[in-house]
């Protein structure tokens, strides 16, 4: 079985990859998604996020206000690693316990889509990575067009390795400047070289 980690900066097309993959008929497991999961009510990544953060970032009927914790761990470098402490254990047992699955299902391809796959040293767990990526130019584009202010997409840019540093470290790169179509067939083609 191989397995490869799809990564890419933060409005440079994962998700359209991770669907196109799936039509594909590739299992693919979203990080993001079990991140949302580990912070329902009544997980204890919660509990200890209200904890550390304080009562503050606790809507009224219990769920995690994920624009106050966005305002704290996106202004602070040390906060944020103190979530990243709570959160990336977690997460990693999570899809380490999935490929652990898929191998025990005979699967000959998956996905796991880690927005931070190099920065949490994750790659060494991957046959291959693959980088969706784009310029920054168009990034900034398309973070303001989901409503962010500028401020809020630079500091979650500022979040991440560079756009740069995440191609030069990938075996494969999807460039997302064209239309899904050419990013589906660029993925097609990677595809077909992991096969």
């Amino acid at each position: 079985m191989k397995v490869c980690g799809l990564t890419g900066g933060i409005g440079m097309g994962k998700s359209t990859a991770e669907n196109q993959l799936r039509s594909c008929h590739v299992p693919v497991m979203d990080t993001d998604i079990v991140a949302h999961q580990l912070v329902e009510p009544g997980q204890p990544a919660l509990a200890e996020i209200q904890n550390t953060f304080g009562n503050g970032v606790i809507a009224a009927d219990g769920t995690l206000r994920r624009d106050a914790l966005a305002a704290i761990v996106f202004s602070n470098v040390e906060k944020r690693k103190v979530l990243e402490c709570i959160l990336h254990p977690r997460i990693r047992a999570a899809w380490l316990k999935q490929i652990s699955d898929w191998k025990a299902e005979g699967k000959p391809l998956a996905v796991v889509v880690i927005p931070l796959l190099f920065e949490t040293g994750a790659e060494t767990k991957f046959d291959a990575t693959i980088c969706v990526a784009c310029s920054v130019a168009t990034q900034q584009k398309r973070l303001l067009a989901r409503g962010w202010t500028a401020q809020q997409a630079q500091q979650r840019i500022a979040a991440q390795l560079s756009v740069e540093e995440k191609i030069a470290r990938s075996t494969f790169v999807v460039w997302t400047e064209g239309t899904p179509e050419v990013d589906g067939q660029q993925l097609e083609k990677i595809l077909g070289r992991l096969n």
